[in-house]
Formats: C-alpha cells, structure tokens, sequence
C-alpha cells in the first residue's frame, strides 16, 4: 500500500503548523471525534462557525499534520484473530532505528518508544491467530530485538476511538449527538468482505475523504460508493477516528499500566476504568498482569494521582509494571514526528500476510 506524507503547512493563519491548538481547533477535532464525516454545514451550528471557516481550519490542522481521520478494521473483526501488547526489548543502539522499521509493518497498530522493563511497545493485530504467531515468531528473529513478551487481548473494555477531547460544552455534545453520523458508528458489524476491505484502504488514509475522490479511484458510480460506505461505517464493521497530535494538544505524557485483579472482578474493573476521564483505552489480557490501561496525562506527575483514583475505585487492584511512552512512533497507522504531528500512514492491514 502507498504511503504518503502530509505537504507543510504555512506557519501562518488559523491554524500554526507547530504551535498549540487553540480553543477551536480542540473543539473542532471533538466534534470529529465524535461525527468524523459530519458535513461542515451540520457542524456550524453546535460550533458557532461558519462551514467555510471550518473547512479551512481542518484543512490546515490536517495539512500540518496536526490532526487526522483514519478508517481501520472494527475490533470486532479480530475476534476470531488476535489483538496482542507485544514488549520488545533490543540492543540499545538500534533501538530508534527498529521503531522506524516495526512502525513500516502493517499489522503493528502502533509503535513506542517507552521507559520501563522493555525498549518498545507495540500494539498488533491480525486477523488469525496462526497470523499472530507467524509475526511473533519473525519479530523474535529480527538480528537487533534480544527478547519480546507477548499480552494477548482478551476483550477489549474501551478502544482509542470512544475517548473525547472534552472540549465541548453539554449542549454542543447533544447537539452533536443527534446527528446520524454520530448515533450509528458504534453499531456491531459483520465480517469485513473483500469488496468492503478494498473500500476500507480507499478511506483508511483520510476518514474524511469525498465520495468523488473515491468512486473515481474504484471506477464505481458515486452513488455505489456512497451506499457502501454508509453501510462500512454504520455497519460497525469500519472504525473513523480523529486524532491530533496529543503534544500540541496539551497531552503531555502517555503511560500504560499493567495491573492484577481477581478474576471475578475483572469485568467490572475493566468498566471502572472506562469511567475515569484519562483512560484512553483499556484492556482484559492473558498474563501475569490481567488487566492494562492506557493513559493520556497533562503532566507526568498526574500519573500518581490516577493510580491513586485507580486504587480508590478498584481496591482490589495491584499495579505490577509501568510504562511510560518517550515518543509515538506510530499510532493506529499514523507516522509520528517527534512533536507528534503526522508524517504520513502505513494503512491497519490485519490480513497482511507475515514477510
């Protein structure tokens, strides 16, 4: 699959290419967040902009790289495949180098460097588990990587696309919220076909691309194609997510805890988790440490005081390991730059056969 790279943005205007977001932007990216193929028309209303104003601002957090919509494979489509947190641990001087070329392999998700007891953690999934053990198995025999641990999801309590910005007030969300874009894209799906997986790469890119664009690409009437992918998206069989570089947002550190609860307890810690404002996403796994949440924090020192309400709200919980991201180098197929800002994508391929 092609791989491109965002065109820079001037550092002028609405929007500065490495500046902070500001208050429209966050907002913006919210509302996409949650009606990520919302017409600019329905979006004027509960923003208090017009749709030209819009248009503009998100071309040009999207040029710079500043945010996105990606389309990839529901998470349902991996039930009968495999979802895994594989830790890598490597020789220190290839470190950077490895992340660049893991973040290459379709079905790594995401790719980080992190602090703790491994080097990198990647998120992977394939649409078999024979596929999983294929890429365990290479990735185990890359010359640089000298051990790897691998977390298997059991089920997925919150994935990445559910968490909000919060950048909208109540009557900005309801009116959101009614939105038909908004309402269905949470529906259970079926199987992806192969005509919807050929859809699903022509979006994955940029979630918010035209209908045109697309049924110029796949020769199909437009009407065709519009049809299919409100089937794709409604369908639940496709996720849209927008993302914005979490750094320019004001989202400084990123951690993932590992955790050991009860087993009888483990539905309802996971639930418990999904709660608290800060979890990003949150996950049952098949290890020493069965439950793992991903945090998104304003500070590092914020990382205590969310064990802290963790421990408060689930006292039967015991944090067995920590790590802390030092840099996204891709994240749900984005290419990161160091500020985190998109450099190009490396579309989600849960099919993709193990090189």
């Amino acid at each position: 699959m092609q791989e491109s790279a965002p065109s820079a943005a001037p550092g002028t205007g609405d929007t500065p290419s490495r500046g902070t977001l500001d208050e429209l932007d966050l907002a913006l990216v919210n509302a996409l967040q949650m009606a990520p193929r919302a017409p600019w028309a329905q979006l004027a209303r509960p923003l208090g902009v017009d749709a030209a104003t819009l248009s503009r601002r998100w071309a040009r957090l999207r040029d710079s790289g500043a945010a996105w919509v990606t389309c990839y494979a529901a998470p349902s489509q991996v039930t009968y495949g495999a979802m895994a947190l594989i830790e890598v641990s490597c020789v220190p001087q290839a470190r950077e180098a490895l992340a660049e070329r893991l973040a290459r392999h379709p079905q790594a998700m995401s790719v980080e460097l992190v602090a703790g007891s491994c080097d990198l953690l990647l998120t992977v999934a394939t649409a078999t588990m024979s596929l999983m053990s294929g890429y365990v198995l290479a990735l185990s025999r890359i010359e640089d990587v000298t051990a790897t641990r691998t977390h298997l999801v059991q089920h997925l309590h919150r994935e990445g696309s559910e968490w909000r910005m919060d950048s909208l007030s109540r009557d900005q969300q309801r009116d959101l919220a009614e939105t038909e874009e908004a309402s269905h894209r949470t529906a259970a799906g079926a199987t992806l076909t192969a005509e919807d997986r050929v859809l699903l790469f022509a979006v994955a890119e940029d979630g918010r691309r035209p209908v045109a664009s697309i049924a110029a690409e796949l020769e199909r009437p437009e009407s065709t194609v519009r049809r299919m992918l409100n089937s794709l998206l409604h369908g639940g069989r496709a996720v849209l997510r927008c993302d914005a570089a979490h750094l320019h947002a004001g989202w400084r550190s990123t951690a993932t805890l590992w955790m050991s609860v009860p087993p009888a307890q483990l539905t309802r810690a996971g639930d418990e988790l999904c709660r608290m404002r800060d979890t990003r996403m949150a996950a049952s796994v098949s290890s020493e440490a069965n439950l793992l949440t991903v945090v998104w924090l304003h500070s590092l020192d914020d990382l205590a005081r969310y064990e802290t309400q963790v421990a408060a709200r689930i006292p039967a919980t015991r944090v067995l390991n920590r790590t802390v991201t030092l840099r996204w180098v891709k994240r749900m197929g984005r290419l990161l730059a160091d500020d985190g800002r998109s450099t190009g994508c490396v579309p989600i391929d849960v099919w993709h056969p193990v090189a």
